[in-house]
């Protein structure tokens, strides 16, 4: 699969400029819009739109400006930690599947339709799948979180918890049938392959960078310059929520092996932990650094083994 550079709404990468003391320097965030083909006039009109909200407030004009954030915005860029630990747990074999499945099963009458949404909506985001009407299945013991919002939406006496080891539809008893079915394994595998792809790709790009700086320079801090750093870890944050957000998270014994989600991880967490050892080199000078790079610290902690693994023979890259 050839690289395509994702898809990052303007409002998207505003969010992602914050920096850790909640605020957004016009010029930083006009230099990296233009790298990534965006024109200043489209930056300015969502610069109005977030201050017409409320979400920012802006002082001063054009690339001198400053914006602060009124609350934290970088929630959309913010993966799940207990999410992200799960998946590389699953990735590092450390959650095999006990073979049983997890169903909910409601009957929600149309008053109170608002409250089935909702309660639908969740299992979904929860990677659950609707059998038929009403049944919902999951291959992970999910019940916690599913009791917890139907309690606070006051619908639990409707919803009927069970699990089996026994699942059958139709003719599909076998797991990895039944996972086939029911979830879109290949539109999720599709964006995986993407975050490879960008991941490998930017992976390179430091490498090269690397070694033209060093060509320049006779030490050996040599690094990407933080335009080049920041841009690339905004590329990274978007396509890697879009790959998580609407995966499952289904057990390796029911995914096709090998897994491409795993891949993908692996190589994004890698990327990470190269642009946070910059940030880490970087942080002596006091500049106020985007708090994206915080916030994916936590992969990089949970990815941590395998990185170590793969970065073993590196003197530069490595973790303390």
């Amino acid at each position: 699969m050839p690289e395509a550079a994702p898809e990052i709404p303007t409002r998207l990468l505003v969010h992602a400029m914050v920096r850790e003391d909640g605020t957004v320097d016009a010029g930083e965030l006009y230099t990296i819009a233009g790298t990534l083909g965006m024109s200043d006039q489209q930056v300015r009109l969502c610069i109005k739109r977030l201050v017409a909200e409320g979400r920012f407030t802006h002082e001063g004009r054009g690339r001198k400006a400053l914006l602060r954030a009124t609350a934290d915005v970088t929630g959309s860029l913010a993966p799940n930690v207990d999410y992200v630990r799960y998946a590389y747990q699953q990735d590092h074999g450390h959650a095999p599947w006990d073979g049983v499945w997890h169903l909910f099963a409601f009957a929600i009458p149309e008053s109170a339709r608002a409250a089935r949404d909702i309660l639908r909506d969740t299992l979904l985001k929860l990677g659950a799948a609707a059998v038929q009407g009403g049944l919902y299945v999951s291959a992970n013991p999910i019940e916690k979180h599913v009791e917890a919002q139907a309690r606070h939406l006051g619908i639990l006496a409707a919803v009927t918890f069970l699990t089996s080891s026994d699942l059958r539809i139709g003719e599909r008893r076998a797991p990895t049938d039944l996972a086939s079915e029911l979830w879109p394994l290949a539109e999720i595998a599709d964006r995986y392959d993407r975050l490879a792809v960008l991941a490998q790709a930017r992976l390179d790009q430091l490498d090269q960078l690397d070694g033209l700086d060093r060509l320049d320079r006779l030490d050996d801090t040599a690094s990407p310059t933080d335009t080049e750093q920041l841009t690339i870890a905004i590329e990274l944050a978007a396509e890697f929520t879009r790959a998580m957000e609407p995966d499952p998270l289904l057990p390796p014994e029911l995914l096709p092996q090998p897994w491409t989600g795993a891949h993908a991880r692996h190589l994004a967490a890698r990327c990470w932990a190269r642009l946070l050892e910059y940030q880490t080199v970087a942080a002596a000078d006091n500049h106020p650094r985007p708090r994206l790079f915080s916030l994916y610290s936590d992969v990089i902690h949970h990815a941590a083994p395998g990185i170590r693994d793969d970065m073993s023979g590196s003197t530069r890259y490595h973790r303390q």
